[in-house]
């Protein structure tokens, strides 16, 4: 019957897409809208149901090929949906009619909270809710389109949160935080940046002779001070407009991609490896000399269009030293969406502008500024070798997600320890380069910067023998590719002496254990405490129903830092372990695997209609359609026919809350338990 039902629910949905606009009787749910802003790209859809009574409606979270409720953002307004919670008392019993399927449904009334990205045409929001309303022995396919203005934020609205009871996790509730602060961080970090870049050789040497320039041209001071405005704020504009190019030109999606993409790390790791072999000193990289030569003769041009062209050289002239700067900053202001690049744009520049405005208020700061010397130079070899670390893990990215297994964690671990014991020698002035002045004594600042990163030195050591260096495990390979890790080895035998000795892992020794057998020989688990973790959903699914265990979805990816900061910080903690290892059944779906699925099983996404090749497509697909994420790392756990056990999933937890993650598992082990009876 349940076979039946799903080829049976397309025809009905077609049928109420083509006979809505004729079909005038009353209909059994009354919708009532609004919206609201969150920020540029989110906002957030209220769709309030009114239910006749007698009649049932049924829940967004059951599956797509089981009677439910779906909203549809208008195609033509290119919105995407993000996730639902559902505001209400959800019931659950078992339905005759769809052959005593599991069913969730709603009675008198339910307010459903969506979240909708992408940019409203015309401030409003548009779409249709497209739901089964199951009313006596009667299945009635039902429509509604909604077209709704969205109102503007309100304080603090952006930060809004349902109660727990409304099935919101403190996952989630992290995970919006997080959202909600990316530009905020994105910011700060370009903000920083900019600050970094004044003291590079490249910009600090122009600013007296910048500010000199101004103050001596102009007729009065108040003169020089409004020109120097005028400077920095055309420095403000340059590296804001570039944001905004970057944006349109690029895209904020294929932004975000290259978090994962092979043929961007590669990019990204030989012009790091560049820029850091021109800081320390083996060649020099600028633009080309007719940019700046150009926008140096528009100079002298009329006031204010003379100063802008002398901003434009000094943002062309500095390339050299800004340059690696900003291409770490666009990596980062690819996580703030279409608004990442701008503001990142807008507080480097900003860091760079300030100085210029600052000396022009007041000159005689600038007699008591270092001079350009010896000490500018050691910045930049600085800077040299911290961009050589950083290319590492470009190329640690591309490693891990073709299985080339060149860089191991150990491996890349000696190559950090060297590269910044080597900073660390050439900070104390044990090592020079030829371009570096004489250092005639250690002054108090280099010694401090070289307790720093020799205290960082010997805080990697101990990682050569497993031990998970929480502060950085984001940025290392996975555990799994080091040759010996005493940490995993003590824990896999506190876990078999939890098990009885048996060997069990999480399957817990029952007798009709099945044992990971897919990807086993290119993917290793990243669970701490959990010996046999799966790596594909069937297989996955399959044993969880043989062990009769509710089944841990855990959406990963080779690249994502979070993830393993998430696995180090909570997933680590004994109590945690201990549950997954012995009440779950856990599959780790990496939705960044390269490896190419066979012809067979290609298939087209109903989800955005492209064509899924590989592994981690086919993962990233599985997120996206069942669970409406396409974020890592996202925990969901699932029942034995894949149907989630929560409302909502759980996300990366900044506060790194073990036991709030303690607590979203008895709450999925006590529902699945509930389903079973």
């Amino acid at each position: 019957m349940k076979h039946l039902l799903s080829l049976l629910i397309p025809v009905f949905l077609l049928f109420t897409f083509s006979a809505n606009a004729q079909d005038q009787s009353p209909k059994p749910v009354k919708w009532e809208f609004s919206a609201e802003k969150k920020n540029d790209q989110e906002y957030v859809l209220h769709a309030k149901a009114t239910i006749e009574k007698g009649a049932l409606l049924f829940s967004t979270t059951m599956g797509n090929d089981d009677p439910n409720t779906r909203i549809v953002p208008d195609s033509a307004t290119k919105l995407t949906l993000g996730t639902i919670t559902e505001k209400g008392q959800v019931l659950q019993r078992k339905e005759p009619l769809f052959d005593n399927l599991d069913i969730k449904y709603f009675e008198n009334e339910v307010e459903l909270v969506a979240e909708i990205k992408g940019t409203p045409a015309s401030g409003k929001i548009r779409g249709n809710i497209v739901y089964m309303v199951l009313k006596g022995e009667e299945v009635l396919p039902e429509e509604t389109a909604f077209d709704v203005a969205v109102a503007p934020a309100a304080a603090g609205n952006g930060n809004t949160v349902a109660p727990a009871a409304d099935g919101t996790t403190a996952g989630d509730v992290a995970e919006d935080d997080a959202s909600n602060k990316s530009l905020m961080w994105i910011f700060l970090a370009s903000f920083g940046g900019g600050f970094i870049a004044l003291i590079t050789p490249c910009v600090f040497s122009m600013i007296p002779i910048t500010v000199s320039f101004f103050t001596k041209r102009s007729g009065t001071r108040a003169q020089g001070i409004k020109n120097a405005f005028v400077y920095s704020l055309s420095i403000i504009v340059i590296y804001t407009l570039l944001g905004f190019l970057i944006t349109k030109i690029f895209g904020a999606s294929a932004l975000n991609s290259l978090a994962s993409n092979g043929i961007a790390n590669m990019i990204f790791f030989v012009i790091f490896l560049l820029f850091a072999f021109s800081f320390l000193g083996a060649f020099e990289i600028s633009l080309p000399s007719s940019w700046a030569n150009v926008s140096d003769s528009r100079a002298g041009m009329g006031s204010f269009i003379g100063i802008f062209f002398m901003a434009l050289t000094l943002a062309i002239v500095s390339f050299s030293c800004t340059g690696p700067i900003l291409g770490n900053l666009l990596v980062l202001a690819a996580k703030g969406g279409n608004s990442g690049p701008l503001v990142g744009m807008f507080g480097f520049s900003l860091a760079l502008a300030i100085p210029f405005s600052l000396f022009a208020l007041f000159p005689s700061l600038l007699n008591k500024i270092g001079k350009s010397g010896g000490w500018l130079n050691a910045v930049k070899v600085t800077l040299g070798f911290v961009e050589l670390a950083l290319a590492l893990k470009f190329f640690s990215n591309v490693d891990m997600a073709y299985h080339w297994n060149l860089l191991d964690r150990e491996i890349f671990l000696a190559l950090w320890i060297a590269i910044f014991g080597l900073l660390t020698l050439y900070l104390i002035g044990k090592l020079k380069f030829s371009h570096d002045s004489d250092v005639p004594f250690l002054s108090v600042t280099r010694l401090c910067f070289a307790i720093v990163t020799f205290t960082f030195v010997i805080y990697m050591i101990p990682g050569m023998w497993g031990a998970p260096l929480k502060g950085i495990s984001g940025f290392l390979p996975h555990e799994g590719s080091q040759d010996f890790n005493l940490n995993k080895s003590l824990v896999d035998i506190q876990a078999s002496l939890e098990s009885g000795g048996g060997g069990g892992g999480n399957t817990g020794g029952h007798a009709n254990t099945i044992k990971p057998k897919k990807l086993v020989d290119i993917l290793h688990s990243e669970i701490p405490g959990v010996e046999n973790v799966f790596f594909d959903y069937d297989e996955a699914l399959a044993a969880a129903k043989a062990a009769n265990k509710p089944l841990m979805l855990d959406f990963t990816g080779h690249t994502c830092v979070n993830c393993r900061k998430f696995e180090k910080s909570v997933l680590s903690n004994p109590a945690v372990m201990k549950i997954l290892r012995n009440d779950f059944i856990v599959a780790s779906l990496y939705t960044d695997e390269k490896t190419s699925l066979p012809e067979a099983e290609q298939y087209v996404s109903k989800f955005d209609g492209t064509k899924i090749k590989n592994i981690g497509q086919k993962n990233l697909d599985l997120e996206a359609t069942h669970f409406k994420r396409n974020s890592q790392p996202y925990y969901i756990p699932v029942d034995l026919t894949g149907a989630a056990l929560v409302n909502k999933g759980y996300g990366y937890d900044p506060k790194e809350d073990a036991n709030a993650f303690i607590e979203y598992l008895e709450s999925a082990k006590a529902e699945f338990a509930k389903r079973q009876k």
